[in-house]
């Protein structure tokens, strides 16, 4: 039996996919706003420019090395491609973005996108797999993920023909943010727990509202900017999709094979 069983919920994800990528395409080429690299907080300490923002990528390095550490623990050996893929995603989100911060530019935002559609694609992939099929999971992980690593080719390539295009990127970072908890909503789970899903979606949604206000929270708080607190709740959402995976129970999994029994 198919995780989502009647046909209807898979022709509605196909549907939510292609309309959106659609969509996106519908519109004029999307250039990269050039004030994009102007962060609020600026403060150099202990001698390193943007510290802050440099500093908090710390946590998806530890986050990611967490998850690594716990690999032994993983109840799901379909998953386990996708899991690694996406907790070494992590390592290099922190990495690439502290690179980046560092000295913000094009190209080093190029190498943060990249690490970044790595953890989107394998998170997504582990999803599908979990609530649509296991074997088409793990068939699309590495499309997705080069699918990924494209887009943010074809954006760098472009900002410099001189009319940038972030649309792809885009849909790479947020058509999986509908999908998936589309997913939660329409299809059964059998191996991630559904609580520590909708804790990562909800924690991402935070992040990206703080990510926004950057100048505003740190213009009010005087400490820390949104940016920074941006990277500390999305690797807090990394952290709740790790526990997604490891900590869905034995009992939750023996719940599931009797409802699909009957």
């Amino acid at each position: 039996m198919r995780m989502c069983g009647k046909n209807w919920r898979e022709w509605s994800l196909g549907a939510v996919t292609v309309a959106g990528v659609v969509a996106a395409f519908w519109f004029s080429p999307l250039p990269q706003d050039p004030a994009y690299h102007d962060f609020a907080d600026h403060r150099t300490l202990f001698g390193t420019p943007n510290f802050l923002n440099v500093f908090s990528n710390i946590s998806f390095v530890l986050v990611g090395a967490f998850g690594l550490s716990k690999l032994s623990r993983l109840g799901s050996a379909s998953l386990r491609s996708a899991y690694v893929v996406f907790c070494v995603g992590v390592v290099f989100v922190g990495l690439g973005s502290a690179y980046y911060h560092h000295s913000p530019s094009t190209l080093g935002l190029a190498w943060d996108r990249l690490a970044m559609t790595v953890a989107f694609m394998s998170l997504f992939s582990m999803v599908v797999s979990d609530r649509i099929s296991k074997k088409f999971g793990g068939v699309i992980l590495w499309p997705l993920i080069l699918t990924g690593v494209a887009s943010v080719g074809y954006w760098y390539w472009s900002e410099f023909q001189g009319q940038g295009d972030l649309r792809a990127y885009g849909i790479i970072q947020f058509l999986p943010m509908l999908l998936i908890p589309l997913m939660l909503l329409i299809c059964n789970g059998k191996s991630l727990s559904t609580p520590w899903l909708w804790g990562t979606m909800g924690t991402y949604s935070l992040a990206k509202v703080a990510e926004h206000f950057d100048e505003v929270i740190y213009g009010t708080i005087g400490i820390v900017s949104g940016h920074s607190i941006k990277h500390v709740l999305g690797s807090l959402a990394v952290l709740w999709a790790i526990f997604a995976v490891l900590c869905f129970s034995r009992g939750e999994a023996d719940t599931y094979k009797a409802s699909v029994r009957q």
